[in-house]
């Protein structure tokens, strides 16, 4: 790959949006698991906002100026998904009701990624995220910042939270599942 290949696909606006995303996770861990009062937990929410704020530009950008880059395609991904396993760590410290949600959101991602990846040895791959996966991505961020702005919720709604988000993460799991191995699969040729 030459120089001018190779600054293209990593040095662009998008990847280094994912990068600074991945550099919040440990600045939203900080803030939140040493929020002591409204304005800590509101600082770590909004840090939260900011993450979900830059993942919403970061593919505006790279579908607009062109700007999609085998690495973003990567990236884009791990800084959601490290992002929403890291939120659901700290939440469930707070709320053990939330356990079950992450262990299941632990097991969807593993198999995607080894589905992804058997896909990709197979010179196959899924074009892009899923609907249900885009809709089940926004409603946990949504109701898990909800969570982190307001942490004194009554628990009744806490378990509410959790049997939305189980149920969200659910459909798109079996999404998921029918889209790698499915009768109407719809993994494409590389």
């Amino acid at each position: 790959m030459s120089n001018v290949n190779w600054k293209k696909e990593v040095f662009t606006i998008p990847n280094f949006l994912s990068l600074f995303r991945l550099l919040l996770i440990p600045v939203y861990m900080y803030l939140y698991l040493t929020a002591k009062n409204t304005v800590s937990y509101i600082a770590a929410g909004s840090t939260l906002a900011l993450s979900c704020l830059t993942d919403m530009i970061d593919g505006k950008i790279a579908r607009k100026f062109n700007m999609i880059s085998k690495v973003g395609i990567v990236l884009d991904p791990i800084a959601d998904k490290a992002t929403q396993v890291t939120l659901l760590v700290c939440l469930s410290l707070k709320y053990p009701v939330l356990y079950p949600v992450l262990g299941l959101m632990v097991i969807k991602e593993t198999f995607q990624m080894v589905a992804g990846i058997v896909a990709y040895l197979n010179g196959k791959m899924l074009p892009g995220a899923l609907m249900v996966g885009k809709v089940c991505t926004t409603v946990l961020f949504v109701s898990l910042i909800f969570m982190v702005l307001f942490p004194d919720i009554p628990g009744a709604m806490v378990d509410t939270i959790a049997l939305v988000d189980g149920c969200f993460l659910a459909a798109s799991f079996v999404g998921y599942v029918f889209a790698y191995l499915g009768k109407n699969k719809k993994i494409q040729d590389l």
